[in-house]
């Protein structure tokens, strides 16, 4: 029998054998406010979209797992490498796109390495532990959020400040790292977190430090296997002080480093080489409330490094520097308006340092009638220091019917977005085009949610996105496309809580590429959660992932030939118990149980079955 029918098999067995348990846990309610897809707290079923909220409680139920592995269980997405080896090359692909197509934000602001070859964030540089929620937006969304947000918006929030005047908070965990082929169950990998935050009258404070280390895997698959090591340390630092109910700051901090060996993947031989890179980012946040608005100011200093230590040794440095102030206003409790400028600043250093800046107008509309009708509409207009002016605009309208016991949503979206070429690609030492213009996106949708008693919800939904002026490098170095690529799908997501204490998630998604060879996009791919409380102590779930057959290049070879790879099962098993309520908990978290054997990037090795043993302490 195919092992993925036997991985699915066995999280139903494990679903009907845990609901005879004792009901003894308290009721969990979908989250029916949405935020990032507006601006304003709307509820759920007013808004055009189907938006992914990871909550706080989904976050604690996957200690153990990276930011990365827990955005790829969610309908379109595909994140290769994020089952490899700590420190290995993420591609977060979204919709049928490419990584320099999602926008990442923490706290409100883009964060984005302007020395990368395609701006891309490495989600690595973030702390599972320090993230309260992530809600996620997917399709275009330039309107409101600018360059990069042509495929998904990935929002991250981080926590707050206890209320007490002092609180703390340690995380500590280790467990094994190693192959489906070798099962030596050897401790090799390392988490530590720890915090102390509070409040003192109008003044709060957080202060906390992370490091995450393993050993054990070799980068690639090679005779030798030698083992590569990972390290990061992250320090942060968040300061707020409310100068009335209406007015508040924060600042905030951040270092993070990191250190990744690596090998030649070019003939696929180990190698002694080594990754470092630093990031430091500093911001102030403010928000000042009026009667029925509020002016808003988000704003960030940003410095990277990468070190690469490889057979032709290079260094890249970066800046970046962000400002997005936009004035809310909502007229009554139908029509809320936003009206922004967002400024961006990139600079990276060359054979000479070059940069280039972005100033962009925006404004957005949401009118949420009494009959069911709502609308969500903008225009923004990009304004590139090297391009010059570029237009965008999205119209969102949905209908919901509702009754006493839920709701019946229908929407749909036509939106445009854009994508700025990288200082690499514009002025870079290999292949660079000062002509290049911005890549363009169009993004249409349609779908329908239906949700009941805010027990269960299920929603279905059909994207077509074309993208044109695509950056890609030629014989002479980067042009613009004049081709175009064409990517649709279908995602379909489920959450149905059928007792108080037990729930069930699923989704899948359908995705096709035309245009180029879509290396490592699945055409199919199932998640699968349940989870189930036996009591108000303990909690446990069981986590399914399908990825369907898909394509990769083989760059070990000369030429690099197209090679296809195999669709592969994960089911992964998660238990906690808090042995002092609120204060101290243990868990377990095991990854690939049926120890699948599979490929995820060509020449890359992949995890098998690991343990991890770990506690949570708050003070």
């Amino acid at each position: 029998m195919n092992k993925n029918f036997i991985g699915l098999y066995a999280a139903l067995m494990a679903c009907s054998s845990v609901i005879a348990q004792e009901e003894e846990a308290t009721i969990q309610h979908l989250d029916e406010v949405v935020v990032s897809d507006s601006r304003f707290e709307l509820k759920r079923e007013n808004s055009g979209k189907t938006v992914i909220k990871i909550t706080a409680e989904e976050i604690k139920r996957s200690q153990g797992k990276t930011i990365a592995e827990i955005i790829n269980s969610k309908s379109g997405f595909s994140i290769a490498g994020s089952n490899g080896k700590e420190g290995t090359v993420l591609g977060v692909y979204a919709r049928g796109g490419r990584g320099r197509q999602v926008l990442v934000l923490v706290d409100g602001v883009r964060i984005s390495d302007p020395s990368s070859v395609n701006q891309e964030y490495d989600l690595r540089l973030l702390s599972t532990a320090n993230i309260e929620s992530i809600e996620i937006i997917k399709g275009a969304a330039s309107t409101l959020y600018g360059t990069n947000a042509a495929t998904a918006v990935i929002n991250i929030t981080t926590k707050k400040a206890s209320e007490n005047k002092i609180s703390g908070n340690f995380q500590s965990s280790m467990g094994t790292n190693h192959t489906s082929e070798d099962q030596n169950y050897n401790i090799a990998d390392f988490s530590n977190n720890v915090s102390i935050n509070g409040t003192l009258d109008k003044f709060s404070y957080i202060i906390g430090f992370s490091n995450r280390y393993s050993e054990g895997m070799s980068a690639l698959v090679t005779p030798e296997n030698e083992e590569d090591d990972f390290s990061s340390f992250s320090t942060d630092v968040k300061l707020g002080y409310a100068f009335s109910n209406n007015f508040k700051i924060n600042l905030y901090g951040n270092q993070t480093k990191t250190r990744a060996e690596f090998d030649e993947a070019f003939g696929m031989i180990d190698a002694p080489y080594v990754f470092l890179s630093e990031q430091n980012r500093a911001g102030l946040s403010a928000e000042f409330k009026y009667n029925k608005g509020a002016l808003v100011l988000n704003s960030a200093f940003s410095e990277y490094e990468s070190d690469i230590k490889d057979g032709f040794p290079t260094i890249y440095k970066g800046k970046n520097r962000v400002l997005d102030l936009y004035n809310k206003y909502s007229f009554n409790d139908k029509l809320h308006t936003i009206l922004g400028l967002n400024y961006i600043y990139d600079e990276t250093e060359y054979s000479e340092v070059q940069d280039f800046n972005i100033i962009d107008p925006y404004v957005n509309l949401v009118y949420v009638s009494d009959y069911g009708f709502n609308l969500n509409t903008g225009m923004r207009a990009n304004n590139h220091s090297e391009y010059g002016s570029h237009f965008v605009y999205n119209v969102n309208p949905s209908f919901t019917i509702k009754n006493s016991k839920g709701y019946v949503k229908v929407m749909g979206s036509y939106a445009t977005s854009y994508i700025t070429p990288s200082l690499n690609q514009l002025f870079g030492n290999f292949g660079a085009n000062a002509d290049l213009k911005p890549e363009e996106n169009r993004t249409l949708e349609g779908g329908i949610e239906y949700t009941l008693n805010t027990d269960f919800r299920i929603s279905a939904l059909y994207f077509n996105r074309k993208e044109k002026n695509f950056v890609y490098y030629a014989n002479t170095g980067y042009e613009n496309a004049e081709n175009t690529i064409d990517a649709s799908g279908v995602e379909v997501e489920l959450n149905w809580n059928p007792i108080t204490n037990f729930n069930l998630g699923a989704n899948y998604t359908f995705t096709e590429r035309e245009g180029d060879n879509a290396i490592r996009l699945p055409k199919h791919k199932v998640n699968a959660f349940l989870g189930f409380d036996f009591s108000n102590r303990t909690t446990a779930n069981l986590s399914y992932a399908m990825i369907g057959k898909r394509m990769d290049t083989d760059f070990g070879t000369f030429p690099s030939v197209n090679v296809d790879l195999d669709s592969y099962a994960i089911l992964d098993f998660y238990i906690a118990h808090q042995v002092i309520p609120s204060k101290l908990t243990f868990y377990l978290n095991a990854s690939n149980l049926l120890n699948e054997e599979y490929t995820e990037i060509i020449g890359y090795t992949t995890k098998g079955r690991n343990i991890r043993l770990g506690l949570n302490l708050s003070l």
